[in-house]
C-alpha cells in the first residue's frame, strides 16, 4: 500500500505569527471528522498538527494525489464554513475539551483556503532548504 504525507502548512516556518494553539486544536477537531466522514473514510490515516505550530500532517493511504487534493481543498472548505458544535468535543471523547477558539481556527481556515484554492498536484512539491 502506498502512504502519501501531506504537510498542511498554513504558516511559512519561522515566520511568526503562529497558529494559535486553541485554534489548531478546533482545527484538528473539525479536520478529522470530515476526514473520517467522507467517501475516502477507509484511505484516511491520520490527521494532526504540528509541534511547531505552522500547520498539520494528514496522511493518506492508496489515494490518487489529485483526489487527495480535492479531499483537502473540500475538508478544509467544510472547516471554514463550519457552523455549530465542535465535534468530539466533550469531557468523555477529548482530553482538553475546553481548549478550543473558533473565531482563530476560522480565521485561519479561511486565508490557507484561499491559499490553496487553485492548487494543482504540480503545486504539492516544493523544495526547501532550511534558509529561508
Amino acid at each position: 500500500s502506498d502512504i502519501t504525507t501531506f504537510d498542511l502548512r498554513f504558516i511559512k516556518p519561522n515566520t511568526p505569527p503562529f497558529l494559535e494553539p486553541y485554534a489548531m486544536h478546533t482545527i484538528e477537531h473539525l479536520f478529522a471528522t470530515y476526514a473520517r466522514n467522507s467517501e475516502y473514510s477507509q484511505n484516511v490515516i491520520y490527521f494532526g498538527p504540528m509541534g511547531c505550530m505552522t500547520g498539520f500532517y494528514f496522511l493518506t493511504r492508496d489515494l490518487p494525489l489529485d483526489t487527495a487534493l480535492s479531499l483537502i481543498k473540500d475538508i478544509v472548505k467544510k472547516c471554514r464554513d463550519h457552523e455549530g458544535e465542535i465535534p468530539g468535543n466533550s469531557r468523555i471523547e477529548c482530553g482538553n475539551y475546553l481548549a478550543h477558539n473558533v473565531e482563530e481556527a476560522h480565521k485561519a481556515l479561511t486565508k490557507y483556503y484561499e491559499d490553496i484554492k487553485d492548487w494543482n498536484v504540480e503545486k504539492l512539491s516544493y523544495n526547501y532548504n532550511g534558509t529561508t
